[in-house]
């Protein structure tokens, strides 16, 4: 879909912010953008790994390692997710326990289309093939009642590793570690999978040095590349001790101290391992990752995260390529569906919940399709494609205000039946419900959200950092900017917005426009960037919505302006 060139703009806001006396000393716009993404103090910016929250302060950590410990010897099978953020956690697990000495190991991940989601009572026949001990759920797990049932059940033991919001009701697995459990009071309940994952091995590693395994306390440092790039990819909130976490994981990549694999994805992303940044991992290398998942097998990106031979990740790394490229041109075509049905819809009449479904959509993109109906009508959406036997498989994504797996569980527990299941985040959200009760899951789905968010926000206000002087449309500030980062969701990268003169215009690559543009008020002209955009017909000065960032052409850096939005007065 195009950024159109729109008369009417949506309400644009300055984030609100409060400078404190510690970020006095710093560049006073810089200073505003910490603070209003609650930055007080100067250690808030300093990402050292002695700043992460202690291991022992996550709720079961000491009762997980004791598990591990007890199982050591044994047949021990991970039981992932088919995303990124799953891939990473078993890449992390299986190195790190590897090198701790357990030589056991095997994997599984459930196929999206054969299996579904979690450690459903099929993924734990097929594991019990193997003969575990234990089972070790990452990214999975807390609605897994009925499989963890299952493996205690044929004597298996269960670790449940998790960061999706439980239930009502939780699995009787041996141990669940999970920052989200109710009586949790970690404060870092935004860990990714692979991050709780990461804290268990640390937990591991401290009790085996204490044991005698020399320097096994460091060896889940050496993996924190894994853990950036499932913690950008997955979209969790990027509070202060995931910003550690990625921030130090970049930093192992900038010194080429990494898996292979990232380094291969890399290079074939046309990106410099030495400059590498967080948009990077999120928009460069998951989806590549993600792709395997959607259309086919996560195990692909897996086996390229767990090589350690450069040629190996290559080919896993060209098979990834040419699945994501099948991916994209599937999502395009659904994409111009779903927008071609949505246009049909007078907009005085959207549903507050936006619910599409279309019998040939693919169901592992049916994800990124609600995520770009969610930018273009500001309202929670969720896209629907067919499983099988008569079932819908659903991804809901929502906005800021409006808690989609709270608005699923009230659905679910007043109408009981009507969704077969549910789970997720805030923003995210998966589901499943009969193909006959579809229509009535519609009518509530927006019932029941103006009843729970009367205020939900759907005008699609933008909130900026403000306008900056043209003074500042500089290199220097835009490597100034970098330098605060990792930036990501909830800690979102500086975004301006100012009125322009466009003095020039030409299309690139995949119907990109290359601008030059004036700032109204100064003689600075600066490069800038609009993707997937139409040449501009308009004389008249244009509003921009744009980040400030860093550009490398041929060995030729420059400030440049990431354009997000394009108003005409």
């Amino acid at each position: 879909m195009n950024i159109n060139l729109r008369n009417k703009k949506p309400p644009i806001y300055n984030r609100k912010y409060q400078i404190s006396n510690e970020l006095a000393d710093l560049d006073p716009i810089i200073a505003k953008i910490l603070s209003a993404r609650g930055v007080t103090k100067e250690e808030h910016f300093c990402y050292r790994l002695k700043s992460l929250a202690p291991i022992s302060s996550l709720e079961n950590i000491n009762d997980a390692v004791d598990l591990l410990i007890k199982h050591k010897e044994h047949k021990i099978v991970v039981v992932g997710d088919f995303d990124v953020d799953g891939a990473t956690s078993v890449a992390l697990l299986l190195r790190c326990l590897k090198d701790f000495g357990f030589n056991n190991l095997d994997y599984i991940v459930p196929n999206r289309f054969d299996d579904g989601y979690g450690l459903t009572i099929g993924v734990v026949n097929e594991a019990a093939r193997l003969e575990p001990k234990l089972i070790i759920t990452v990214d999975n797990g807390i609605s897994s009642l009925k499989g963890v049932d299952e493996a205690r059940n044929l004597g298996i033991e269960v670790l449940v590793t998790d960061h999706h919001l439980p239930g009502d009701e939780l699995p009787k697995a041996n141990v669940i570690l999970n920052p989200n459990l109710k009586e949790s009071t970690f404060v870092s309940p935004n860990l990714a999978g692979v991050g709780v994952a990461f804290y268990l091995l640390a937990g591991l590693g401290r009790v085996l040095e204490s044991q005698g395994l020399k320097n096994a306390a460091r060896i889940p440092l050496r993996y924190l590349d894994l853990v950036a790039l499932g913690t950008v990819a997955d979209v969790v909130k990027l509070d202060f001790n995931n910003r550690v976490l990625v921030y130090q994981g970049l930093q192992a990549i900038k010194k080429k101290s990494c898996v292979v694999g990232i380094l291969a994805l890399l290079e074939k992303s046309g990106k410099d391992y030495k400059k590498i940044t967080s948009a990077d991992l999120g928009f460069s290398i998951g989806p590549k990752i993600n792709a395997a998942g959607r259309l086919d097998d996560i195990s692909t990106g897996i086996e390229c995260l767990i090589t350690d031979d450069i040629n190996t990740a290559k080919k896993y790394t060209d098979n990834l390529l040419k699945t994501n490229e099948k991916r994209r041109n599937i999502e395009a075509k659904m994409h111009q569906e779903a927008f071609d049905y949505i246009n049909q819809i007078d907009s005085k009449n959207m549903p507050s919940c936006l619910c599409v479904y279309n019998k040939n959509w693919h169901q592992g993109v049916v994800g990124l399709v609600a995520s770009r109906l969610k930018e273009y009508c500001n309202r929670p959406v969720i896209a629907f494609a067919d499983d099988n036997d008569g079932i819908l498989k659903g991804s809901a994504r929502s906005i800021h205000g409006v808690h989609i797996r709270d608005l699923l569980e009230a659905i679910s527990a007043n109408h009981f039946g009507l969704i077969e299941k549910f789970g997720g985040h805030s923003m995210a959200a998966g589901l499943s419900l009969k193909m006959e009760n579809f229509a009535e899951f519609k009518l509530y789905a927006s019932k029941y959200l103006q009843k729970l968010y009367p205020s939900a926000d759907f005008s699609g206000a933008i909130y900026t950092d403000g306008e900056i002087s043209p003074e500042k449309l500089n290199l220097e500030f835009a490597k100034m900017i970098q330098k605060f980062g990792p930036w990501g969701a909830g800690f979102e990268i500086p975004l301006f917005h100012g009125k322009f003169h466009l003095l020039d215009q030409r299309v690139v690559g995949e119907n990109h426009l290359k601008m030059q543009v004036k700032p109204i008020k100064g003689e600075t002209q600066i490069d800038a960037i609009a993707f997937n955009q139409e040449r501009i017909i308009s004389r008249d000065p244009l509003e921009l919505i744009y980040k400030l960032e860093v550009n490398e052409f041929r060995g030729k850096v420059t400030e440049q302006l990431l354009v997000e939005n394009i108003y005409s007065n």
